[in-house]
């Protein structure tokens, strides 16, 4: 959702490959470009074409084709246009998180423990995550809004990280920036740890468009789209 009902330029999908394989993925169209919806878009669907159909080609080289794809495709087509992206390959019990950009990707426990979190692409990101900043200073930082690393760049790079098993009951949660830039970890963790997988998406989407509409002091507020994946080990 969007809180002022404006066109959302996120793009989501889940995408099969395979038996017990498959891509969750997570696109923000640039909300700075003229084409940003249409960025995010292209983006899923050059991930799509690429996926395999037989088992030959590896799930990891098919993904990272599909987004290098669509950075070319932008370049050559809507060079004014741009996107960042956060996917996930499973499978079976495994995943390997891939994203370019500020989208994120977190991997919680049952319990609350933080199994992964992706490091955002941009200066406050990278400052946060080497201790230069602290969360609080972050959410509130007036260049929290630059990136440094998107599709639709002729530098773009894509991180990859390494495979990690799941746990039972283990969730994976995939979001644009509309939910990172309103809400603090320990809320999000809190919000989507236990419970029904449904219910517990819809309380942090519920939480974040509150404080998207609402802004009272101490608390993040940064009006923007809003897309949450998210899946869960349960056997």
């Amino acid at each position: 959702p969007h809180p002022f009902r404006t066109p959302n330029q996120d793009t989501a999908a889940v995408l099969p490959s395979g038996k017990n394989s498959g891509v969750l993925v997570v696109a923000d169209g640039m909300g700075g470009t003229r084409h940003g919806g249409a960025a995010a878009a292209i983006t899923i669907r050059h991930l799509a074409k690429h996926l395999p159909t037989d088992s030959e080609e590896p799930l990891r080289t098919s993904i990272l084709n599909g987004i290098e794809s669509a950075n070319q495709h932008l370049l050559d087509k809507l060079p004014d246009a741009g996107a960042t992206v956060a996917a996930v390959e499973l499978e079976s019990h495994t995943i390997r998180p891939y994203h370019v950009g500020d989208s994120v990707i977190m991997v919680i426990g049952q319990r609350g423990k933080l199994k992964l979190q992706t490091v955002a692409h941009s200066p406050v990101g990278l400052a946060e995550a080497s201790g230069l900043l602290n969360e609080t200073e972050a959410l509130h930082h007036h260049e929290r809004h630059i990136i440094s690393n998107a599709i639709g760049s002729p530098e773009m790079r894509i991180e990859l990280g390494a495979p990690l098993p799941l746990a039972r009951f283990d969730t994976v949660l995939l979001a644009s920036d509309g939910l990172t830039d309103n809400l603090r970890l320990d809320e999000i963790i809190a919000l989507i740890r236990t419970g029904p997988l449904a219910r517990g998406v819809a309380r942090l989407a519920d939480a974040a468009d509150e404080r998207m509409r609402h802004h009272r002091p101490g608390d993040p507020n940064k009006p923007d789209d809003l897309t949450i994946l998210a899946y869960r080990r349960t056997s």
